[in-house]
């Protein structure tokens, strides 16, 4: 198949892939280095603790690779990484990080932080309300 996205790759390989790069989804490229990805439930927790610690706000997508639902809003999600760079988005697979996802009950399930506090959540997609609540906390 000619064109596809550089992330994409042939072989064994695709199952070594994790976070963002395990999804096979053709994602927008953040530029502005303010979007993450936690592959474990160690990098999940580094990365609570840098936004407990941080003012920086903060967006937390918790999503799944078999999520119909996640796999529409993710593309959404890193493209709004470049209209808002100033926040901090994560992007945390609950099947790559079982213990410290154990809490999130619907995907995608969205928490935003500000001052390092959880100040909000959303269930489910939405590109537009996605965007609002981003503004909200931005």
């Amino acid at each position: 198949m000619e064109g596809g996205s550089a992330a994409t790759t042939n072989g064994n390989e695709d199952s070594a892939k994790t976070g963002l790069d395990g999804t096979g989804l053709d994602l927008p490229l953040n530029r502005h280095g303010n979007l993450k990805s936690a592959s474990s439930d160690q990098s999940l927790k580094d990365i609570l603790l840098q936004i407990k610690s941080s003012k920086t706000p903060a967006v937390v997508n918790y999503g799944a690779s078999w999520c119909g639902v996640c796999s529409q809003i993710l593309p959404s999600f890193c493209q709004l990484s470049n209209n808002f760079p100033k926040l901090s988005f994560i992007y945390a697979d609950i099947d790559e990080c079982p213990e410290t996802t154990q809490h999130i009950r619907y995907t995608p399930t969205f928490h935003f932080y500000r001052d390092g506090e959880k100040v909000d959540e959303m269930y489910g997609a939405g590109e537009e309300r996605l965007h609002d609540r981003l503004w909200l906390h931005s």
